[in-house]
């Protein structure tokens, strides 16, 4: 008999909740097959069969919460699961000759008996649904309250003119997709952006670790990314290094395996600044909320149509509102301003980006 236990998910993880049994008692299983899903409070873990043989018992239902080298279950090594027994075939039935027996007369058609009455049948239905807290929802309202009790969060506002990046992507929109197999998004632009603003605000990509501030001179930017489980936020490495294809590449890979529940910790650790797309949503103005020990979060928005005053004159231009939320303590506010003015700056004028113009 073999132990199924809850291994090791990485630093800091204690344990986590049961979301799925993917085999009962009784099944076969081999070396490999993954018997249960295991929601943590930072990504999903699968928990895989290390012998061959019967699913013997579950000790843990879906919903229970679990320890790292906890029991949640055995399998009896090398037994096979019983084959199903086939039920008999019955004789045939003998041959009768019928005899055909004079026909009654018809009995009259006896009254419909009235339909029952549906709201009296129908169950009353519960005013609330109580379900437990998964251990990621759980570890976000911590963080989230954490970074508001934590850190003085301020939030800066300015919007862009989105009209030259909307133009060079219909450009190249075919040419891009014929030569990197991928689609030219926002989020390249907006990451790029970001890079350039960090190196013109060094006073941005900073953290807080106790009493010190330490300057980061790397450009590992998070992404958020809504699941269905929750936010979570993929982290894009070394971006000033990466093209817009290569960007967009990572972007793509790390929706596939959040979509799949295989997003690992590795994926969400080291970031030091995170972008947030509301637009996506619908969102037209929100204060997003850092992600720490970060010290700013951007907030990207829908794009819309409004008049605006270009050169004296009131026209018609897609519009997006920035939000850059920050760490009072460590950001001063000439240098968050300076900071968002930068990104206006390179979404407005995105082909200097392309020259470090």
């Amino acid at each position: 008999m073999a132990d199924i236990k809850i291994p090791a998910l990485g630093e800091s993880v204690a344990g986590g909740q049961i979301s799925k049994w993917h085999f009962k008692v009784g099944d076969a299983v081999k070396v490999g097959d993954v018997l249960l899903t295991l929601e943590t409070d930072k990504v999903a873990a699968e928990v895989t069969a290390d012998v061959s043989g019967v699913l013997a018992s579950i000790n843990n239902k879906e919903g229970d919460d679990v320890l790292v080298a906890g029991v949640v279950g055995t399998i009896t090594e090398g037994a096979t699961a019983p084959a199903a027994v086939a039920a008999p075939t019955p004789a045939p039935a003998p041959v009768v000759a019928a005899v055909e027996a004079p026909k009654p007369a018809p009995a009259p058609a006896p009254k419909a008996a009235p339909a029952p009455s549906i709201p009296a049948a129908a169950k009353p239905e519960g005013r609330i649904t109580r379900k437990k807290m998964t251990p990621l929802r759980r570890k976000i309202a911590e963080q989230l309250v954490s970074a508001q009790q934590n850190a003085a969060i301020l939030t800066t506002f300015n919007e862009c003119d989105m009209s030259n990046v909307m133009a060079m992507r219909s450009k190249l929109q075919d040419s891009f997709v014929k030569s990197h197999g991928v689609k030219l998004g926002f989020m390249s632009f907006f990451v790029k952006a970001v890079v350039e603003a960090l190196k013109a605000v060094p006073q941005i990509n900073v953290r807080v670790e106790g009493d010190e501030i330490v300057q980061q001179h790397y450009y590992d930017i998070g992404v958020a990314v809504g699941t269905e489980k929750g936010l979570i936020v993929p982290v894009l490495r070394d971006t000033d290094q990466k093209s817009f294809a290569e960007i967009e590449k990572d972007i793509l890979g790390y929706a596939a395996k959040a979509k799949e529940g295989k997003i690992s910790l590795p994926d969400l650790t080291g970031g030091v600044f995170t972008i947030s797309n509301g637009g996506v949503y619908g969102s037209l103005l929100s204060t997003p909320i850092i992600n720490p020990p970060q010290s700013a979060i951007l907030g990207m928005h829908s794009i819309q149509q409004r008049p605006i005053a270009v050169d004296g004159q009131v026209v018609i231009r897609p519009m997006m509102y920035l939000a850059l939320s920050y760490d009072h303590r460590v950001v001063d506010g000439k240098e968050a301003v300076t900071f968002l003015i930068r990104i206006k700056d390179c979404i407005e004028n995105p082909a200097r980006m392309l020259v470090g113009a």
